[in-house]
C-alpha cells in the first residue's frame, strides 16, 4: 500500500490567465468523449467479490470542502464510523484549467503525493481526457481509482465495511431500500442538480421551468417532513444526507446567485428545523464550513 512522508508538494496558486478556466476540453466538451461523465465505477464488496476488497486502511477518499457530492461521502464516512478505517484529505477550493488541486490551505496528498488530482486520473488511465471530479475513492494497494461514481461511493461506504465500523448506524437498511432509492432519484434530478440547471438555464422560460421545479420539490419535502423526523421515518439514512447538502447550501449560494425561490430556507416550516436537526450531529457539522449562527438554534425536531 502506497504512502508518502516526503517533504509536501503543493500546487502552484489557480491561474485563470495562464491555464483557463475548468471545463472547456474537460467536460463534455471534449472532442470524441463518448464515455459516461463518470466513467470509473469500481465497487467495493465486504467479500471482495468485485476485485476490490472491503480493508481498513486500504482505501482513501479525496474530496473538496466546497463540492456538495464530495461532501456527501465525508458525511457518510463520518455516520458510518469509518475515521479510522477509510482516510479522507481535500483538495484546494480553487481550480483552474488544471482541476482540482492540492494547495497548502486544505493540504497536501498524504497518499501519493500528487499536486494535481488529475495525477490521479492519469495514473489509473493513462492518456485520461475527461472530467477531473471528487470526490474519488483511491485504492492504496493496486495504486488506482477505484470510483468517482459519487451515488455508488456513499453506498459502499455505508454497507461493506460494517466490520470495523465504530457506528451501528444503518444507512442504507435493507428494507428501505427501494423507498430510499425513489427518494435519492428525484432528490437528486429535481434539488441536487435542479438548483444547477437554473443558474445554467439558457432562456428566460427554462430557468423559470426549472426554478419551479425545484420549488415545488422544497414544498414536498416540506409537507412530506411534517410527518416524521427523517426523511424515512424516525432515522437518518442515505437520503436524508443526499438532501442535507444541497439545503446548507442554499440560501448563502443557489438561491443568494440564482433567485430560485422568495422564500429561504428558513421560511420552510419543517424543512428549515429538519436541516437544523441534522446539523447537530457531528458528521455533519464538522465536514461542512461557513453555516451563520441561526444554524444553531433549537430545533424541536426530537419531539
Amino acid at each position: 500500500m502506497t504512502t508518502t512522508t516526503r517533504t509536501p508538494l503543493y500546487a502552484s496558486p489557480a491561474d485563470h490567465t495562464r491555464y483557463g478556466y475548468y471545463g472547456p476540453g474537460r467536460l463534455h466538451l471534449s472532442p470524441g468523449w463518448d464515455r459516461p461523465l463518470y466513467p470509473f465505477r469500481g465497487r467495493i464488496t465486504a467479500d471482495g467479490s468485485s476485485g476490490f476488497r472491503a480493508e481498513p486502511h486500504r482505501y482513501h477518499l479525496y474530496a473538496a470542502w466546497v463540492c456538495p457530492y464530495a461532501h456527501r461521502a465525508a458525511i457518510v464516512r463520518k455516520l458510518a464510523g469509518l475515521e479510522e478505517v477509510v482516510s479522507l484529505s481535500y483538495v484546494d477550493d480553487e481550480r483552474d484549467g488544471r482541476g482540482w488541486a492540492f494547495r497548502q490551505r486544505r493540504g497536501h496528498d498524504p497518499v501519493n503525493g500528487f499536486t494535481l488530482l488529475e495525477q490521479a486520473y492519469e495514473a489509473t488511465e493513462k492518456g485520461y481526457g475527461g472530467h477531473i471530479s471528487v470526490p474519488v475513492l483511491w485504492d492504496r494497494l493496486t495504486g488506482v481509482i477505484v470510483s468517482n461514481h459519487f451515488p455508488d461511493i456513499t453506498l459502499d461506504l455505508a454497507t461493506q465495511f460494517g466490520r470495523w465500523a465504530t457506528s451501528d448506524l444503518d444507512l442504507y437498511p435493507e428494507a428501505l431500500r427501494p423507498e430510499i432509492n425513489k427518494l435519492n432519484a428525484w432528490i437528486y434530478h429535481d434539488i441536487n442538480a435542479g438548483v444547477t440547471r437554473v443558474g445554467r438555464a439558457a432562456t428566460e422560460d427554462e430557468r423559470e421551468r426549472e426554478r419551479h421545479r425545484v420549488v415545488a420539490a422544497l414544498e414536498r419535502l416540506d409537507e412530506r417532513l411534517a410527518e416524521q423526523r427523517y426523511l424515512t421515518g424516525d432515522t437518518v439514512t442515505e437520503a436524508d444526507v443526499r438532501l442535507w447538502v444541497t439545503l446548507a447550501r442554499f440560501d448563502a449560494t443557489y438561491n443568494r446567485g440564482h433567485l430560485i425561490s422568495e422564500r429561504e430556507l428558513r421560511d420552510f416550516e419543517h424543512l428549515w428545523p429538519y436541516a437544523r436537526d441534522l446539523y447537530r450531529l457531528s458528521a455533519f457539522r464538522e465536514t461542512t464550513e461557513g453555516l451563520p449562527a441561526d444554524w444553531d438554534l433549537p430545533h424541536g425536531r426530537d419531539r
